[in-house]
């Protein structure tokens, strides 16, 4: 499977999708008009081994549910990226059994030379 899952509202998303070689293989998919399902996000957990890399703490949701102070299971965090679009860590890219997670310059630049390789 080759996805990108980005919030087309986000610039850092949408700056990132700049960068980034995605050809036509690749899904674009934008999280806010078409949510993860169960077999998405258990994909995605299968190649990053659990839920908390996929979890974003900044999300704004996050912070209004007082959720800083709170331990989270992995089935928590499971519900909580299926229940609303914000708590997925973004952009997502998923080529075949790679995973890069976050919009930091080093997740990015990986993604970038990787994709730059195919």
């Amino acid at each position: 499977m080759r996805s990108f899952y980005y919030l087309s509202s986000c610039d850092s998303c949408k700056r990132i999708m700049g960068t980034l070689s995605l050809d036509s293989s690749i899904n674009k998919i934008d999280i806010k008009k078409n949510p993860l399902n169960v077999s998405q996000l258990e994909e995605l957990h299968t190649i990053s081994g659990n839920y908390e890399v996929l979890f974003s703490r900044r999300a704004q949701l996050y912070k209004q549910r007082d959720l800083k102070n709170k331990i989270l299971s992995e089935e928590t965090l499971k519900q909580l990226l299926l229940e609303h679009y914000t708590f997925l860590k973004r952009p997502v890219l998923i080529y075949d059994k790679i995973l890069f997670i976050g919009n930091s310059a080093a997740v990015v630049e990986k993604a970038k030379t990787f994709l730059d390789e195919q």
